[in-house]
């Protein structure tokens, strides 16, 4: 048994890197840096490292795009309502829109290649930035 599970890497696979690039970037604020692949990666790939050292990864084209768990996006300070209605705005499909969760408030969106991703607050922070 392996004392205090956590997350160390989420990998997405995805169909278009750069497109992805743009959207975790641009849209979810992602600190994201291209890496030179190797005959391990089939061609370069994404890399973010969050707080906590939790690394997300993007891979074009290694499987299906689409094909992954959801992944949840805490908002520390709260202001889901707007994130969500700036995704909107931006064109980013929401799959369910904010509703009551355990201890607080979610979520649901997709980005570009079918990902459903979860953001989620504290029931305690304010909805509205």
């Amino acid at each position: 048994m392996i004392p205090k599970p956590r997350i160390g890497a989420i990998v997405f696979n995805v169909a278009d890197l750069a497109r992805s690039e743009a959207f975790y970037r641009d849209r979810i604020g992602l600190p994201l840096v291209r890496q030179a692949g190797d005959a391990h990666t089939n061609g370069d790939f994404l890399l973010a490292v969050l707080d906590g050292g939790v690394e997300v990864l993007f891979f074009q084209g290694e499987t299906s795009p689409g094909n992954s768990p959801v992944v949840v996006f805490d908002l520390a300070e709260g202001g889901i309502d707007t994130v969500v209605e700036a995704l909107a705005r931006a064109g980013v499909p929401i799959v369910t829109p904010v509703s009551e969760a355990p201890g607080g408030w979610t979520a649901d969106f997709a980005d570009p290649d079918g990902h459903v991703l979860s953001m989620y607050q504290a029931g305690t922070l304010p909805r509205a930035a």
